[in-house]
């Protein structure tokens, strides 16, 4: 995720990020460029339409569609920063979540407990490096950190990591309830942290899973392809070659709406707007390690 100062407009405007639509869109806005380029010459020497030409209606079907396209656009870009912000909360909640059980435990552990304190301040953010590399579908088991009844290695690539984990926090809890170290109303309070672990492991599945449904995202992109390739046709008479900037410009628009859409539905991979998951699961591991 881009750290950035939002009041500071000179940056924004005269800079290029590498997270611009601009640079991910430039040789498809080359093309739309040279279409228009080709279009307003044909028109122009060789059509030479009159004043009252039909190619002046097709203008009308755009200021028709116009509201149409924008109400989509609106639309889509809140359903995709809905999902954005419904990963940012579920990942908040890991957070707190994770600080609340190091607490708890840290007053239940006798303080000479030294292995069992060990195990917890490893395993409690072990379980949020596992999500985030499970979200991005890879494994990666020297980021996890050892400690005694925990080898990274031992955890299988080809099985749920994140269960795979809380299936090694949940035996530890009950190990230490056999052994007499958890009473009864110890697990009860313990309870609502741990469990949540696997309530945000879902949610955010749910969210890297379930896109946009195809036949919404097609028929976007379309009806886009098709507003901006119809736009030279009924503006080229009163722009005239004006009309290759101005519909290259309303097409960068149209097209980074979607494209920006695209990128932040899924906030848990490696883009530029997706969430800082790697500094979050860091600030985990800090913060257990300083309670426990």
């Amino acid at each position: 995720m881009i750290e950035y100062d939002p009041k500071d407009w000179l940056r924004f405007i005269f800079s290029i990020h590498k997270a611009d639509t601009i640079r991910k869109l430039s040789p498809v806005l080359a093309a739309m460029a040279a279409y228009c380029a080709l279009v307003a010459y044909v028109v122009i020497e060789y059509v030479h339409p009159g004043p009252d030409s039909d190619l002046k209606n097709i203008a009308i079907m755009h200021s028709l569609l116009g509201f149409v396209i924008s109400m989509l656009l609106v639309f889509r870009t809140n359903t995709a920063y809905d999902r954005w912000w419904e990963g940012r909360k579920a990942w908040g909640a890991l957070t707190n979540n994770s600080r609340n059980l190091a607490l708890k435990l840290a007053h239940i552990l006798d303080p000479a407990d030294t292995e069992s304190r060990q195990f917890f301040r490893a395993m409690i953010p072990n379980y949020a490096v596992a999500l985030k590399n499970h979200l991005r579908g890879r494994h990666r088991p020297e980021e996890w950190t050892a400690c005694p009844g925990f080898d990274p290695h031992s955890v299988a690539p080809d099985r749920h990591q994140p269960n795979q984990m809380a299936m090694r926090l949940f035996g530890k809890m009950d190990e230490l309830y056999g052994r007499g170290t958890f009473r009864p109303e110890h697990l009860l309070v313990l309870n609502d942290e741990f469990t949540s672990f696997t309530d945000i492991c879902g949610i955010c599945e749910r969210i890297h899973t379930t896109p946009i449904p195809f036949s919404y995202s097609s028929f976007l992109k379309k009806f886009i392809a098709v507003y901006c390739l119809t736009l030279p046709f009924g503006y080229v008479l009163s722009l005239h070659y004006w009309v290759v900037p101005v519909v290259v410009f309303v097409f960068y628009v149209l097209a980074s709406l979607e494209l920006i859409a695209e990128e932040i539905e899924d906030p848990f991979g490696n883009d530029a707007n997706d969430l800082p998951t790697d500094q979050m699961a860091a600030n985990i591991r800090k913060a257990v390690s300083e309670l426990l």
